[in-house]
């Protein structure tokens, strides 16, 4: 109404004023409107599969006027790291503030609270083969590798020994832990995944045809919709043979944009024509 009014008798110095005022209602309908017109739909897409259906958030299925084709799915993991565990509380020490010992080229020399360690081998891709009383691992470049290192560790205080493999294991190979005494021993955690992408086809019924990488905040706008790269399978890990990818559409949101730009039109304006003195 506010705005009604100055538009009956508009004058020149009132276009900051409504620029401020039309882009802010405008803003404000799209996201009323918008929020009952946005969809937010789930994908799974198999390695070498293609899919056009999706779930909502009732898990209801939803055919979509795209489909996407998964040709390969990629994940870079951080750097392999040790940590020393607590083995009665189970937790990293020191506790509160838990340091760790990134390995990444052999060897490599460092210190975990009292113990001196020392890696000696690193098998990024290996096996693990488990006997009576003996942990083996050799590399092992196939689908289900897990990490592994060889670790020498030596205690400042009572100059105690020891060595063996130290792996994070995975859904095909066991988690193995290096006890030094009673009281600690050395793990290396499960390696996060630093960035995970999908090269993929997208298919329009319009006939459209994009080849594309897909991966964490860097979507694919494509068809009305925004095609963002959202999981896997997190217990095949580097393994997954699945990516599951978010797919967005909200009509409204170029109205909104429209109705910010008018705002930022609208405070530049003010700010030029603002008087340079005051009496």
């Amino acid at each position: 109404m506010v705005l009604l009014r100055r538009l009956t008798r508009f004058r020149r110095k009132d276009t900051g004023f409504i620029l401020n005022h039309a882009g802010l209602f405008i803003a404000l309908l799209a996201a009323i409107l918008g929020g009952g017109d946005l969809q937010r739909l789930h994908m799974t897409v198999p390695v070498e599969g293609t899919e056009w259906r999706a779930t909502d958030e009732r898990q209801q299925m939803v055919e979509l006027p795209l489909a996407i084709e998964l040709h390969a799915f990629t994940i870079d993991e951080y750097l392999p790291k040790l940590l020393l565990l607590d083995n009665v509380s189970g937790n990293a020490l020191p506790e509160g503030q838990p340091a760790n010992l990134l390995v990444d080229t052999i060897p490599v020399q460092g210190a975990l609270t009292d113990w001196r360690l020392e890696v000696t081998e690193l098998l990024p891709y290996t096996a693990c083969f488990i006997t009576a009383d003996t942990v083996t691992f050799v590399d092992f470049h196939s689908v289900g590798a897990t990490t592994a290192v060889y670790v020498k560790a030596e205690n400042v205080i009572t100059n105690e020994c020891k060595e063996g493999w130290v792996s994070c294991g995975n859904h095909l190979f066991p988690y193995v832990s290096l006890q030094l005494n009673e009281a600690v021993s050395i793990i290396m955690p499960e390696r996060e995944p630093r960035r995970f992408a999908s090269d993929a086809s997208v298919y329009t019924q319009q006939g459209e045809i994009r080849e594309t990488v897909i991966e964490v905040n860097k979507p694919l706008g494509v068809a009305g919709w925004k095609i963002y790269q959202l999981s896997y399978d997190e217990q095949m890990g580097k393994w997954s043979t699945v990516s599951v990818f978010e797919l967005v559409r909200d009509p409204w949101l170029p109205v909104g944009y429209t109705g910010i730009l008018m705002m930022l039109a609208g405070a530049v304006y003010l700010f030029i024509t603002a008087p340079k003195k005051k009496n």
